[in-house]
Order: C-alpha cells, then sequence, then structure tokens
C-alpha cells in the first residue's frame, strides 16, 4: 500500500512543485506528498513564479513550498518516487541509496500515459499550462489508482 509519494525533477521549481501540489488536490489527505531535485541550485527557494501563476489560475496554491535536493532518506522513507522525465530517473539510479524500499519508476509511464513519456521542463518551453495539463492527467490516474 502506497502512503507516500515523492515527485522529482531537475531543480525542483517547475514540474515537481506542480505535480505536488496538483497530488494534494486529487489525493487522500492520509497520503504524504513531496517534492525534490535531483540537483541542489535551488534549495531553499520558492517555485517558480510561472509554476505558481498557472497553479494558482486552476486553484493550487504552491507558494509554500521550498526547492530541495533528494537525499538518500528519501529512498528509505518513501513508497513511490516518481522522475518527471527519463534524464531524472537516471540520476535517481545512480544514487547510492537507490532503490532502497521506494519503488521508483517515471511519471507518465506510471500513470500509464503511453506518450509523451517525458513531461516537458517548461523552464525551457514557457508552456507552464501545457506542463500542468500533463501532470494533472497522470495526477488523477494515480490518485485513482491509490484509492
Amino acid at each position: 500500500m502506497t502512503t507516500s509519494l515523492l515527485f522529482v525533477c531537475l531543480g525542483n521549481i517547475c514540474r515537481s512543485p506542480l505535480a505536488e501540489g496538483v497530488m494534494r488536490h486529487m489525493a487522500s489527505p492520509d497520503l504524504r506528498i513531496d517534492s525534490a531535485g535531483t540537483g541542489d541550485w535551488h534549495s531553499g527557494d520558492a517555485p517558480d513564479s510561472r509554476a505558481q501563476a498557472v497553479a494558482a489560475a486552476r486553484g493550487y496554491d504552491i507558494s509554500a513550498q521550498r526547492a530541495r535536493q533528494v537525499s538518500a532518506d528519501d529512498f528509505a522513507h518513501f513508497d513511490l518516487i516518481l522522475a518527471m522525465d527519463a534524464r531524472n530517473l537516471d540520476d535517481l539510479r545512480q544514487n547510492p541509496a537507490f532503490p532502497g524500499r521506494a519503488h521508483v519508476a517515471q511519471f507518465l509511464p506510471y500513470a500509464g500515459l503511453a506518450s509523451p513519456l517525458d513531461v516537458p521542463d517548461p523552464w525551457y518551453s514557457g508552456d507552464f499550462d501545457g506542463t500542468l495539463d500533463l501532470i494533472e492527467t497522470a495526477c488523477a490516474r494515480i490518485a485513482a489508482q491509490l484509492q
């Protein structure tokens, strides 16, 4: 039974905070949800202002989140760790603590979505709405699986 879920992207300021915010809205309050990045460049920072704006426009408040880097403890304390793209998944697999007790998978395929495989990084594309569309679809599927 999954009781804890960690979303992971590169810097933990766009995709994974969006996924955390959406899943908190959709899932049971008993599910422990967090997000982190594979890198530490933004540790302590709030989510990107564009991510906050697109989330707020759809009723998700992610403003209190703060970026952090994935830690070895995460592999021991989370049941499920979902990477936003293949690069993030590779980075997680290279962590010395991998896999720990966590099941580690790529986010969209885990949700049963065949295409695209990666959640595009809106930091580069600027398409925060499109990214959030994918995240909402995947989170709805995962939330239904977890109930």
